[in-house]
């Protein structure tokens, strides 16, 4: 499928005053994209699992505008109060999207959006937050064309998600998804993210993923620059050849069920990424002192008791502490006991893998 089957082809009609809603999660890569050319496409492709308590909440409101305009008009609501500083990132999306969704200027919009989780601290809000946003512009969509299908319709979610947050493409569905095109996985593309429908081994079923918020405040650089930044880096190259390596690599790990290998690559990934920002032009660094800490403590602990607890980092200071259903128990006693005191205020998130967004 390419750009043009997303091209909206159905009688004009104007609806009445309405509303659509929908709560879409956030997801933790395993195999890391970090970098990108021209319409937000990956330099690499990327593997991750779909989270289930970390998600925006939006609700669309769309009215119709008398007349013919020639710019978008729309509000947004952060978690209750009027939030301008979102418009600047959702203007830029709608543009980028205006010719798949052609109704975009036909309606005054109101944008009620809410996250359960910290907003830029590492979590992916972005992701979250752009899919589901996309998913209420398919449900308009979806009135006014009701043949369109299921599939359809998430397929596209998916392509419009990734024109507002690379990563966002990877939200819509679970529990595993893939963005980007590699040779072993039927049907990827550059375009959308596609559910993961090979093997996957029982022991990944309900997959914890605790999220320790070591600094919730505002990155330093965001995903964005880092992203630019790997334009004619030393060792992009290599990297994005690595990462075609490591999800043929992960492919076995998920149908074999080998944690410790599993454990080994997904930290190799999550160290890789933030080397790539420490060797940047110019530089910089997000992890912070206490990342460091969780680290070597996750690391004696494993040592110590042979328990199969590993851990990944996004684009940020906040580390995600991975473990199987089976050795829950255990790991959340030391994650209380040793780990809780590294975060910020003591705060973290129990979460676990999900399958995606939900209409409410």
């Amino acid at each position: 499928m390419i750009e043009l089957n997303f091209i909206s082809n159905y009688s004009p009609t104007i609806l009445k005053k309405g509303k659509v809603t929908w709560a879409s999660p956030s997801n933790i890569a395993l195999v890391k994209y970090w970098g990108k050319k021209e319409n937000q496409i990956p330099e690499n492709p990327s593997i991750s699992f779909t989270l289930e308590a970390c998600k925006t909440e939006t609700e669309l409101v769309f009215e119709p505008r008398n007349g013919t305009h020639d710019s978008f008009s729309f509000e947004v609501f952060f978690e209750g109060e009027k939030n301008e500083a979102f418009k600047p990132k959702i203007e830029t999306f709608f543009k980028r999207i205006k010719d798949y969704v052609p109704f975009l200027k036909q309606y005054h919009f109101i944008i009620n959006t809410s996250n359960t989780f910290p907003h830029s601290s590492g979590i992916a809000s972005s992701a979250s937050g752009m899919s589901a946003l996309a998913l209420c512009l398919m449900s308009v969509e979806k009135l006014l064309n009701p043949k369109i299908t299921t599939t359809y319709c998430n397929k596209k979610a998916s392509f419009l998600a990734r024109l507002g947050s690379g990563s966002a493409c990877r939200s819509i569905e679970g529990d595993i998804v893939v963005w980007g095109q590699h040779s072993e996985i039927e049907g990827s593309s550059d375009l959308f993210g596609v559910k993961y429908t090979e093997e996957v081994h029982s022991v990944f079923k309900n997959y914890h993923d605790t999220i320790l918020l070591v600094d919730k405040g505002e990155k330093q650089v965001s995903s964005t620059v880092g992203h630019n930044l790997m334009h004619n880096h030393p060792f992009a190259q290599n990297r994005f050849k690595q990462a075609v390596e490591n999800i043929t690599t992960m492919k076995t790990i998920l149908k074999s069920g080998d944690l410790k290998a599993f454990i080994a690559l997904m930290e190799s990934e999550a160290l890789t990424l933030h080397a790539m920002m420490m060797a940047s032009t110019p530089y910089f660094i997000l992890m912070k002192p206490n990342t460091l800490e969780i680290i070597n403590k996750i690391w004696e602990f494993r040592a110590e008791t042979g328990l199969n607890i590993g851990f990944t980092l996004d684009a940020g200071a906040n580390v995600h502490v991975l473990f199987p259903e089976n050795e829950a128990v255990k790991i959340n006693e030391f994650i209380n006991k040793e780990l809780v005191a590294y975060c910020q205020n003591g705060h973290y998130i129990c979460d676990q893998i999900g399958f995606g967004a939900k209409q409410l």
